[in-house]
């Protein structure tokens, strides 16, 4: 799978975020810090909230 990440300067921040993903949006005070702080955030955003699953589901990680 490939994501278009944006990182853009903003007033003494960059800001990282997804288009495809809305909500998925993070900030550092450097380029390397946005996007470092971005992949953490794309993890976070990806991953599914237990309490929405049905008690028999199971959940899997895969590399995509």
């Amino acid at each position: 799978m490939k994501l278009r990440i944006i990182v853009e300067p903003d007033e003494d921040v960059y800001v990282a975020y997804c288009p495809e993903l809305p909500g998925c949006v993070t900030y550092g005070d450097t380029f390397e810090d946005a996007r470092e702080n971005f992949m953490e955030a794309l993890e976070l955003y990806l991953r599914p909230t237990e309490e929405l699953l049905p008690l028999e589901a199971k959940v899997y990680e895969v590399t995509v």
